[in-house]
């Protein structure tokens, strides 16, 4: 009976929940049959256990109300206006309690209960808070609900579980800069981290507000084809990779942010956490590696401390199969055997660049009016500095983009490209950023940050206003 020790104890505290567990636990131990059923069994002492935590967690979060005339939080003074019963969502399940709403000479309402537990949004207790968003961050809402039904704990709508990441970007976004700077400032490069890869990416996102109909009229208009994604706009992605001296990658950081023009905020947060990595190891090697996008490789260049500058191997090698598709006839057996040797070249011999070049300039004067041969022509005498492949795996730098190609999937397609779904920006960007954290190894930090926001201290005020009473007359249920 040693294990029913604690329960007793809780038990004489008056909880009927426990001394209902208590009779449970002693009737089983005195008890020789068998168990029938065992999973009914299981349900019901899980039962009895939730049912236990919900009333001490109800008991606790009173013990926090406030009944007085007034108070002060921020240096703004509340006036008590109601009590009233409300309803909280636990991680064991719903707990209802009395508390005081307070209003200020603005109109703005207060509930100290709520500021002193750190309840997310007037709704979820924090360990449920954090659950939930964790969740949500991997599955859709209605999956979410789905799985906390099956688990027997709390209980929340598919509406409240859709609303919490949109709710927590909102908080998230008021204090970007301050968060990103503390995580960065916690951020430890790994000790055998000799290179560091900047990259950038994006992926199309079918959006709520994509000018669909507008984008496929105009196509209409203009005598072009209407298939394909005319609502999606571009989501983007920004890695940061560490990598030892033998190039094996060691960790990644992973951001990402819905669509913005010119992907203005995500670069800003990558220069920032590329800043505070080279100020606490400044001797890492800097790799910024992408496809050949412009926009990508202006903002690398201009924007970042000098490195070295790689344009996705894999990328090129698909350019460089256009390319002797276009010269040879598409998978023809000519193309095949050219594709299968220039690849070789590009990527292990020194200069390799320059032979591709030359061999696709002598395709294109044989072929001048293929344009498109020309294109591809253009592609490697742009980025042929950029393509010092053997080098690059000489010194056991990364070549390729793969890193953010993935990040593009597990942050964005997996989880935000299902059957069906659309996207507004704030709901999106609460999901993108959630899970960055996730992926990152940040989760844990990002909620302590997060959690703060909704925590206050709360000062009481003496003036000689008499509080509501307990009577039931003056309170809501």
């Amino acid at each position: 009976m040693e294990v029913c020790q604690p329960l007793t104890k809780v038990a004489n505290d008056s909880c009927p929940a426990i001394d209902q567990l208590q009779q449970k636990l002693t009737l089983l131990r005195q008890s020789n049959n068998p168990i029938q059923h065992f999973e009914d069994h299981e349900n019901e002492i899980h039962s009895l256990f939730i049912q236990a935590e919900r009333e001490i967690l109800a008991e606790e979060l009173q013990k926090l109300d406030i009944n007085k005339a007034s108070i002060e939080v921020n240096g703004v003074v509340y006036h008590q206006a109601l009590r009233s019963y409300q309803t909280y969502q636990s991680a064991a399940g719903p707990v209802r309690v009395l508390r005081s709403l307070y209003r200020n000479a603005g109109d703005k309402c207060i509930v100290p209960l709520e500021l002193k537990a750190g309840v997310v949004e007037g709704y979820w207790l924090p360990k449920a808070a954090k659950q939930a968003a964790w969740m949500v961050a991997q599955l859709p809402p209605a999956d979410v609900k789905s799985l906390l039904d099956l688990m027997g704990n709390m209980s929340p709508s598919t509406s409240s579980l859709a609303r919490l990441p949109k709710k927590l970007n909102e908080q998230w976004e008021q204090h970007l800069d301050p968060f990103e700077t503390l995580l960065a400032e916690n951020l430890t490069v790994p000790p055998d981290a000799v290179t560091v890869a900047a990259s950038l990416d994006g992926v199309m996102l079918p959006m709520k507000d994509g000018k669909r109909q507008e984008k496929r009229e105009k196509s209409v208009a203009d005598g072009k084809r209407t298939r394909g994604p005319a609502g999606c706009q571009e989501a983007s992605c920004g890695t940061l990779s560490f990598y030892d001296d033998q190039g094996d990658r060691l960790s990644t950081i992973r951001m990402g942010r819905m669509p913005e023009s010119k992907k203005a905020t995500l670069k800003k947060s990558l220069s920032n956490l590329l800043d505070k990595v080279l100020q606490q190891k400044p001797n890492l090697t800097l790799v910024k590696v992408a496809d050949g996008a412009r926009d990508n490789w202006t903002y690398f260049t201009k924007e970042l401390p000098e490195g070295e500058e790689i344009v996705d191997y894999y990328h090129a090698a698909e350019h460089l199969k256009k390319a002797f598709d276009l010269a040879y006839g598409e998978n023809s057996a000519k193309s095949k055997e050219k594709f299968s040797t220039y690849r070789h070249i590009l990527k292990e011999e020194p200069g390799g660049v320059e032979k591709i070049i030359k061999a696709l300039a002598y395709q294109h004067s044989k072929h001048p009016r293929r344009s498109k041969l020309k294109t591809e022509l253009k592609y490697f005498r742009k980025n042929r500095l950029r393509m010092n492949y053997a080098e690059h795996l000489s010194r056991n730098l990364p070549i390729g983009s793969g890193v953010i190609e993935a990040s593009c999937k597990t942050l964005v397609t997996q989880r935000m490209k299902c059957s069906g779904m659309r996207w507004r920006c704030p709901g999106g960007q609460g999901i993108l950023t959630l899970r960055s954290l996730i992926q990152s190894g940040w989760f844990d930090c990002g909620w302590m940050l997060l959690s703060v926001t909704y925590r206050a201290k709360v000062n009481m005020v003496s003036d000689n206003v008499i509080p509501f009473s307990s009577g039931k007359g003056n309170i809501e249920r």
